[in-house]
């Protein structure tokens, strides 16, 4: 995939079409750079950087407002050229924050300018349009007509201008399997903790991120999935957290929540016109899990440690469209063929078998922060034979495993995303707050360590 600025004059009007349907806002993400962030700075800097990501969204609105209209000279004056303006002086002012605090990070100006991205699923698109006699006058009406949805119409080949494309999704029959697993030596704990939480019954959905935007209404910019703590949005603390119910049947209250997948059939949803819904291009029915299994699982080469109370951790990315997929770790399968995950591809499943989405959680810990400034460095991910890097120790490994009953072959599901983000399935991630009892986390630690399954 490409950056922009390539010519379109030797394209057809079905290829520009396809081309201007493709494109998105690309900005370095400033929050992964801020690995130090004084404690005393970081709500201001949070604030911050939810900030950031509205301007991206507005200016992602403009791009797709403008269709095929949108020139060079409109990406410059419209759209690259006020977010860039209004990025330095946030930036500008999360430095301020932090010198309040430490010294003044250098170089974060660099980090302002943004480009626009080209999907190149889009163009692919191009032939189909052809084909159906489409170019860039149908385009243009097309986008027109699908701004009310926040950039949810048709692209050239038929699919969401949003996004995904048709070539996001692969039949999970062609796919080899791909699955490795470390081998559990004679100190590794092999115990499994399960927590039984529901499927959201209770319709707990809100487009907030308490661990990445707290205090920030619609930080997400997409609807999540809830089960176990019943109090989870922008604004509860660890008190709130500590005394709120739970679905989750063993007393857990736990914060678990992804990105919602939709049935884009048409079908309205509650929140067709509200934020992090309809006005961001999140759009369809929002599908109900068939099933959510919530489990922790042991180390291959040692015993686990318990968890502190309120560890969070974020496993994926949900920029990883633009921002490349080094922190990506989405898993994507169907029932029967658990052995063949998918990283950047739906899958198409056969009859009979349901869709999987998977998040493993990352499984060693720094034996020291709950959280860190880029919610990330203060964990990490085992080596590949299971060891956890020099510093870290292992901790019970989160794995979230949701199932969707999807007709087969289905090409028209799509995974909540950042407006700019295009619905990619590498997108797709996981979030938990650890709120168990120091008694049920002994209890899940003894189970792991003792070779159970429990819960």
């Amino acid at each position: 995939m490409t950056d922009n600025n390539a010519s379109a004059a030797k394209e057809t009007p079905a290829q520009q079409a396809a081309a201007r349907a493709g494109m998105t806002v690309k900005c370095p993400d400033v929050a992964t750079s801020l690995s130090s962030v004084p404690q005393q700075a970081r709500p201001a800097v949070n604030d911050e950087l939810a900030k950031m990501d509205s301007q991206i969204a507005d200016a992602y609105r403009r791009l797709t407002a403008q269709g095929t209209r949108a020139d060079q000279e409109f990406l410059r004056t419209r759209v690259l050229g006020p977010l860039t303006a209004e990025r330095r002086q946030t930036l500008d002012r999360i430095a301020t924050e932090i010198e309040k605090a430490a010294t003044r990070p250098s170089g974060l100006d660099s980090l302002a300018s943004c480009t626009v991205k080209q999907d190149t699923a889009a163009l692919a698109a191009a032939p189909d349009a052809q084909a159906q006699g489409g170019g860039g006058q149908a385009q243009d009406s097309q986008t027109q007509g699908s701004q009310a949805q926040g950039g949810g119409g048709q692209t050239a080949g038929g699919q969401a201008q949003g996004g995904p494309q048709r070539s996001d999704f692969v039949d999970i029959r062609k796919v080899r399997p791909n699955v490795k697993k470390p081998r559990v030596r004679a100190r590794g704990s092999k115990g499994t903790f399960s927590s039984r939480c529901g499927r959201n019954q209770n319709k707990h959905f809100n487009s907030d991120n308490v661990i990445v935007a707290p205090g920030v209404s619609n930080g997400a910019h997409h609807m999540h999935d809830y089960v176990g703590n019943l109090k989870t949005d922008a604004f509860a603390s660890n008190e709130v957290l500590a005394s709120a119910g739970t679905t989750c049947t063993n007393g857990d209250r736990s914060t678990h929540y992804w990105p919602v997948l939709r049935l884009r059939d048409g079908t309205k949803e509650a929140d067709a016109g509200a934020p992090g819904g309809g006005t961001e291009g999140n759009i369809g029915r929002i599908l109900r899990p068939a099933s959510v299994r919530i489990s922790f699982r042991g180390n291959p080469v040692s015993k686990v440690a318990a968890m502190p109370r309120f560890l969070r951790i974020i496993t994926g990315d949900a920029k990883s469209f633009t921002n490349g997929t080094a922190n990506a770790n989405a898993s994507w399968s169907c029932t029967g063929f658990e052995d063949r995950q998918l990283k950047d591809k739906y899958p198409l499943c056969p009859k009979g078998s349901n869709v999987v989405r998977t998040f493993t959680f990352q499984s060693c810990w720094d034996g020291k922060n709950a959280d860190s400034a880029n919610h990330r460095t203060h964990v990490a991910f085992a080596r590949a034979d299971g060891s956890c890097p020099q510093g870290f120790k292992a901790i019970p490994q989160l794995v979230q495993r949701i199932t969707y009953k999807v007709a087969p072959g289905a090409r028209n599901i799509a995974v909540d995303s950042f407006p700019e983000q295009l619905h990619k399935p590498v997108t797709d991630h996981g979030d938990f707050i650890n709120v168990m009892s120091s008694k049920l986390m002994k209890r899940a630690v003894n189970c792991i360590n003792s070779g159970r399954r429990c819960g």
